[in-house]
Parts: structure tokens; C-alpha cells; sequence
């Protein structure tokens, strides 16, 4: 799970967003035991409650849990949890505000359609 951390996002997100994206990706499958805050802290020399951070808020949706003396592994259904969170954010986040521009522009369903099937 080596990579560099940028300054373009805090790190405790950055932490969080690997760990999604390995389970998205299928590096990090369901029972799967992923690092500790420590080795975290270590791995990315940064304090261990700001990689705490981005791994609690994963506990907190459920999309991990700690076993407690033995570490934290992937939750069972936590790539259908971060999905779902995906789908919901990316329509927040780009089919809302696309519907209201069409809206505005006089793009009808029709042609908006035509549209997302020709990109």
C-alpha cells in the first residue's frame, strides 16, 4: 500500500481514500487485516492519530472493524457499503448539477441522453 502522500488533500483523507480504493479495487478483499494506525505513522512517517483519523472514520462506516489485540480487517459487505457512498456522492456531485444545467439550457431528457451515450 506504498505510495507518496500529497499536499492536495488532508492526509488523514488521503489514508482513508487507499484504504476505499483498495477494496474497490480488490487488493483488500472482506476478512482481510489492513495496517495499523502505527504502521501506518510509520509507513508514511506522519503521527499515528492522523492515520487514526482516516482509519476511524472506515470503523465508524462500518467499512472496517477492529478485532481488539489482533488488528483492524475489512468489513464483509464493505465494497457494497462504499459503493453505494460512491454512487450517492457522484450524483451529488455531477448528475444533479448536469440535470439543472440542461434544465436551464432547454436540453430536453431526450437529447441528454443522446448526449452521455455520445461521450
Amino acid at each position: 500500500m506504498i505510495h507518496s502522500l500529497n499536499n492536495e488533500k488532508p492526509i488523514f483523507q488521503q489514508i482513508r481514500e487507499r484504504i476505499e480504493d483498495g477494496i474497490l479495487d480488490g487488493h483488500l478483499q472482506p476478512e482481510d487485516r489492513i495496517p495499523s494506525t502505527n504502521e501506518f505513522a510509520k509507513e508514511y512517517q506522519i503521527n499515528p492519530a492522523t492515520a487514526g483519523k482516516g482509519v476511524n472514520e472506515l470503523v465508524d462506516k462500518g467499512v472496517i472493524y477492529k478485532k481488539r489485540g489482533v488488528g483492524m480487517f475489512v468489513s464483509t459487505d464493505a465494497r457494497e457499503l462504499l459503493i453505494a457512498e460512491r454512487k450517492e456522492n457522484f450524483f451529488q456531485q455531477h448528475i444533479e448539477p448536469l440535470k439543472k444545467e440542461a434544465i436551464r439550457l432547454g436540453i430536453s431528457d431526450k437529447e441528454l441522453q443522446n448526449m452521455l451515450q455520445r461521450g
